[in-house]
């Protein structure tokens, strides 16, 4: 994926035409519209599927499974939503394309829990198809317009199409040969962006700044999943709830793990997303800054807030229980991995790396690795822990007193503003 600034409205191709010219590109830089919402909606239950496969089988092999079925659901809704930040969502072929795309992610998280097992071959097929699929589209509607950016499309395909082959061989043999090749496939679509989708002789002189995407945009639909996210933890740990709420303390470990999602949508939402935003659409050129902060720089914090509803359900279900491996991974481990990852990207941001999450971040991890408390009283903690770190965030910020180690991120490429 190789992004460019939404501002250069007089870029023409190579052949004369304006690159706003092709009838399905957006003319304009609307917010996310209501085609959009709907298509995210097949992610909750996308997420819901992950969560409950997660939570039922957790174990080293299960957690290299799950993490390559999280990595592709995140990689086929960010790689739309660079397609819809390209294309005009008013369009009624851009409007039935999502439809299709929500009716394959239909099946797509159906087929997920038992995805390296007997579902493992229509995992593959949706998945193949959703991403082949969109990217055919994307030259359909690329045709008449900017030369370049068809020929990234081009490149884009035949990258997809190649690790598709690899999904499509590893839904054909054993659960621990398709690890293997799923874990090739993934990682090389991963890849496939940071070196421009290269291939010979279908460059034609790409810079990487092929695509001209809004970083406005990119920022809002990523803000969105993230609360789709969250969304997902309260859903799942209601259910939960509905299910084990016998006695005062689960009540009152629900009420914790409720806390935790509102203190994460705070310390995502109060200060970070804003700023990363900001970031975004005021760089001469977003190229890096989207990849790093939207497309790559967001998969610890959606990893960290699926781990977190896992660890809630295990806090409801088994509060009495010693916390075993699994409980306190992901008890005290998703926190962890979230704090982590809105800290770094706070720091690309420009803010400073947070004191307040480093050390918030630190903490939980020492309490999962030196602790033996029972699963109800982690969640406590790991609650109170982040209570402090959005505290601790707020009145930094409310009094101006630093909340940052003395150290600078490395201005991003084409960044137009200097770290505060």
């Amino acid at each position: 994926m190789t992004l460019d600034r939404a501002a250069s409205e007089h870029d023409t191709s190579g052949d004369g035409r304006a690159s706003g010219e092709g009838g399905l590109l957006r003319r304009d830089r609307e917010k996310a519209g209501f085609p959009e919402l709907f298509f995210d909606l097949v992610f909750v239950f996308a997420l819901i599927q992950m969560s409950h496969t997660f939570a039922e089988d957790f174990g080293m092999t299960s957690i290299v499974e799950a993490a390559i079925l999280l990595l592709a659901l995140w990689w086929v809704w960010i790689q739309t939503t660079l397609l819809t930040n390209l294309l005009d969502t008013r369009k009624a072929e851009v409007r039935l394309l999502l439809f299709a795309l929500m009716f394959c992610g239909i099946l797509l998280s159906i087929a997920l829990p038992e995805a390296f097992h007997d579902k493992g071959l229509l995992f593959a097929s949706v998945y193949a198809a959703m991403q082949i699929g969109r990217s055919l589209f994307s030259l359909f509607a690329h045709r008449n317009a900017d030369r370049l950016a068809f020929l990234t499309f081009v490149r884009m395909t035949i990258w997809l199409t190649f690790s598709a082959g690899l999904w499509l061989s590893g839904a054909l043999v054993e659960p621990s040969s398709r690890i293997a090749l799923w874990s090739v496939a993934i990682l090389i679509e991963y890849a496939a962006p940071t070196f421009n989708y290269y291939l010979p002789g279908l460059m034609r002189g790409a810079n990487g700044e092929t695509l001209r995407v809004s970083g406005e945009h990119f920022a809002e639909r990523t803000a969105l999943f993230v609360i789709i996210c969250l969304g997902e933890t309260i859903l799942t740990t209601g259910k939960t709830a509905v299910e084990h709420m016998q006695t005062p303390l689960t009540f009152l470990v629900f009420c914790s793990a409720f806390a935790s999602t509102v203190l994460m949508w705070w310390l995502y939402f109060h200060d970070g997303q804003k700023r990363m935003a900001r970031k975004a659409e005021n760089a001469r050129n977003p190229q890096l800054i989207a990849e790093v902060l939207f497309v790559y720089g967001h998969l610890p914090i959606v990893m960290g807030i699926v781990m977190t509803a896992v660890g809630e359900d295990f806090s409801l279900s088994q509060a009495f229980d010693p916390a075993g491996l699994r409980e306190t991974v992901t008890i005290a481990g998703g926190p962890a991995l979230f704090l982590t990852g809105t800290g770094g990207l706070k720091f690309l941001a420009g803010r400073g790396l947070p004191s307040s999450h480093c050390a918030g971040a630190i903490a939980i991890v020492g309490l999962g690795i030196v602790s033996s408390l029972p699963p109800f009283a982690l969640q406590f903690s790991a609650t109170a822990i982040l209570l402090i770190v959005a505290v601790w965030e707020f009145l930094s910020l409310r009094t101006g007193v630093a909340d940052r180690i003395p150290l600078e991120a490395k201005p991003l490429s084409g960044a137009s503003e200097p770290h505060p």
